[in-house]
């Protein structure tokens, strides 16, 4: 498992992911999303819907593995879209991307 995919699990445990389009969606929007990660393998619509989103309201987004990787990290069933609230986490989890 990868560093990314650590500090996204930790962050799940601490409370400050949500996951889910449309629980994404609302957290992009009430300003609260700080990080969007969406799995490589997500449908167009789905993609296009939340990178327009995230261009529209300043929310950095970035490709993080398959939707099997994505839910293993979050310890739960395949995800295909989560959004990181914390700062600090956002943060950790942008660095190991670069």
């Amino acid at each position: 498992m990868s560093k990314l995919h650590q500090l996204l699990g930790l962050a799940m445990r601490a409370g400050k992911v949500v996951s889910g389009e449309e629980r994404v969606l609302s957290a992009i929007r009430s300003g609260v999303a700080f990080l969007v990660l969406i799995s490589d393998d997500a449908a167009p619509n789905a993609r296009k819907k939340i990178s327009d989103k995230s261009k529209h309201y300043g929310v950095p987004l970035i490709t993080a593995g398959s939707r099997v990787e994505l839910g293993r990290a979050l310890g739960k069933a395949e995800r295909v879209v989560v959004a990181v609230t914390d700062p600090g986490f956002a943060k950790a989890i942008r660095k190991r991307c670069e």
